[in-house]
């Protein structure tokens, strides 16, 4: 197969490229919602994803306090890793509505587990804590290849190029396969 890209034939130039029938997806970042309920007023709770649980994190009525408890829970657990999922405020108040969790850093743009709350100690007047996808995840296309791989749309001819990171690829069109 040869590839034209700026009129030159880079045939071989990084290896066999990629595949695919179709353009390439950027993917999507997997949302959910972890929604507290009822009115705490202290205790923990726990949080499992991917057959790993969290240490007990503490509720706190600060929501600063508490996003920092929960973000530091879910950095820790090995299916996570630093900045794996991000809890960021969504309706909370005083501790109670909900709580956003984005995945990035290494699991970006790709479909992922659905978090759960595995264990509720919270105390208080009939507290609740429960988690909910948003919005899928959906897997980038070519999910893992390199900055500099090559990826050939099949059903449209055009080459692409990756110009991001491999768990994050942004497919650039580079030319066309002749």
């Amino acid at each position: 197969m040869a590839v034209i890209s700026g009129g030159k034939i880079i045939e071989g130039a990084y290896g066999a490229p990629y595949t695919f029938a179709g353009a390439p997806s950027a993917g999507t970042n997997e949302v959910q919602t972890l929604t507290i309920g009822g009115t705490p007023t202290g205790g923990t709770f726990k949080l499992a994803f991917e057959g790993f649980t969290t240490a007990a994190i503490t509720w706190s009525a600060t929501n600063a306090t508490l996003l920092a408890n929960i973000n530091a829970a879910l950095d820790a657990l090995p299916t996570v890793g630093a900045g794996g999922l991000l809890a960021t405020a969504g309706t909370v108040v005083a501790g109670i509505g909900t709580i956003i969790l984005t995945a990035g850093a290494n699991l970006a743009r790709k479909a992922i587990a659905t978090t759960t709350v595995a264990d509720n100690s919270m105390t208080g007047t009939a507290p609740t804590a429960a988690v909910a996808e948003t919005t899928p995840g959906v897997d980038a296309t070519a999910r893992g290849a390199g900055p500099g791989a090559l990826l050939v749309d099949t059903t449209n001819s055009k080459l692409y190029v990756n110009t991001n990171t491999a768990l994050a690829p942004t497919w650039t069109v580079a030319g066309t396969q002749v």
